[in-house]
């Protein structure tokens, strides 16, 4: 019994290997592929990043698609938000250009477009449920998506710590 039990360990161990050796090969095969095809290196050429502007608003970029809205600064500033206005799918809008507005219980603010493009969707929830912005500013309560005209156009935008360190001045 005992040669017996070193043989099912030897066996054991002799499986584990052979597992463990076709497991990288596979795996080892499996990645060549991915880098043959060119798939892997279309993964580091997206933007996957926000960016802010110093007039408090975002653009959540995703390849060529920003997603844009106000800060959730910018909203704690103004208020209870009471209506949304967006613009309509297919406007094009310049960086800097107004594409909507905000208005709150205390005032009213436009809203400016943080990279140029064409939009290529509203978020339709902002009509129905403005007070959306002021619980998810930077999350469900997005306003437009805007298929990007210059990938550049965010280059000159804040990244997040400086964003965070322009609002605390600003609020000092």
């Amino acid at each position: 019994t005992r040669n017996r039990a070193k043989v099912c360990r030897v066996k054991s161990f002799s499986i584990m290997a052979t597992v463990s050796f076709l497991a990288r090969a596979a795996t080892r095969r499996t990645f060549d592929k991915v880098v043959r095809s060119n798939q892997f290196a279309s993964i580091g050429a997206a933007r996957f990043a926000s960016y802010f502007t110093p007039a408090h608003e975002y653009v959540k970029v995703e390849g060529n698609i920003g997603t844009c809205g106000i800060t959730d600064f910018a909203q704690a500033a103004l208020g209870d938000i009471v209506f949304v206005d967006l613009p309509e799918v297919g406007d094009s809008f310049d960086k800097g250009d107004s594409f909507g507005s905000v208005e709150s219980v205390k005032a009213a603010s436009d809203v400016y477009a943080p990279i140029s493009g064409t939009v290529v969707e509203i978020n339709d929830k902002l009509s129905d449920d403005p007070g959306l912005v002021n619980t998810q500013a930077e999350g469900e309560a997005w306003f437009i998506k805007i298929e990007m005209a210059e990938s550049g156009d965010v280059d000159d935008l804040l990244g997040p710590d400086a964003y965070k360190e322009h609002c605390e001045k600003e609020a000092h």
